[in-house]
């Protein structure tokens, strides 16, 4: 019994003695110069500190990359949003920028307005504008954005209108190449996927061959869209009537799903003007035209 007393005096004794001899250590080396500490400090820290020292820069590590990664994939996500709205807002004043140079040089039979996707099943074709008759649009006005036509208006409210764009399987217009040396009916074409509509030009003569990258407008026969307006450029050949007629592909000059804004038509007693100089720099010669329009 006496022994198992002992014993845990003879520890404490030994770490009291242990803690002194450390205590008179640390105020020996307190008190020495500054000249002497760092020699001693350094070999402290590469001998007896080195493994506490190790422990402690993990310990410190993998606190700050516990910290960091939610840090940085919020700073990542921040980065990526402001970058993508600057991008759609550059790409926005862009579009406006065209719009409003194509505004400044239209006459002024055509009032701008906001294009507005009602985003329903069944209703990808059309849109809604917020102009209608008390801006002078009437059923039939030809809707253009800076590219050339877009569509045309279906229905037209007091202050707001409803429009079909041309990859509308009701669309119809009157065309011809820029050259005037081939006219015909241009319509929708439906692709495997939206963005793959084409348009094309039927009812082209047999005998006039129309050359890639020939540019189409409308002709302006019908009386619903004005003369001049770029419908788009042709791709190449879809099928010929044997003798008698030819179908060209046309690459649309306006893609709807990009227009945010426009210019509608106001119908004019005496028509509209030929709009051929917004596009091409000059009118098409004026040539007879046996085919059909809307």
């Amino acid at each position: 019994m006496v022994e198992y007393f002992e014993g845990p005096r003879k520890g404490r004794w030994r770490n009291l003695g242990m803690a002194a001899a450390f205590l008179v250590l640390a105020l020996f080396l307190f008190f020495l110069p500054g000249s002497y500490q760092t020699p001693i400090r350094s070999a402290i820290r590469g001998t007896v500190l080195m493994p506490f020292l190790l422990a402690q820069s993990e310990l410190v590590n993998r606190g700050a990359s516990q910290v960091d990664v939610p840090v940085l994939r919020a700073e990542r996500d921040s980065l990526a949003a402001v970058v993508a709205a600057q991008a759609s807002l550059a790409e926005e004043n862009r579009r406006l920028r065209q719009l409003m140079g194509l505004r400044s040089r239209a006459p002024r039979s055509f009032v701008p307005a906001e294009l507005v996707r009602i985003g329903t099943a069944g209703g990808e074709s059309t849109f809604l504008l917020n102009v209608g008759t008390e801006d002078g649009i009437r059923v039939g006005s030809p809707v253009i954005a800076s590219g050339g036509l877009l569509g045309v208006v279906w229905e037209a409210g007091r202050r707001s209108s409803h429009a079909i764009d041309w990859t509308h399987t009701d669309f119809r217009a009157s065309a011809m190449t820029a050259d005037g040396s081939a006219y015909g009916i241009v319509e929708s074409r439906r692709g495997r996927y939206r963005e793959e509509d084409q348009l094309a030009l039927v009812g082209a003569p047999f005998h006039v061959d129309v050359a890639p990258g020939t540019r189409v407008v409308t002709s302006g026969r019908g009386g619903v869209y004005p003369r001049g307006i770029l419908l788009g450029t042709v791709v190449g050949i879809e099928e010929a009537d044997t003798g008698w007629r030819k179908s060209y592909l046309v690459r649309p000059a306006v893609r709807p799903e990009a227009v945010t804004h426009v210019l509608v038509g106001v119908p004019l007693e005496n028509g509209y003007d030929d709009l051929s100089p917004l596009w091409s720099g000059g009118a098409p010669p004026t040539r007879g035209d046996t085919a059909g329009a809307r």
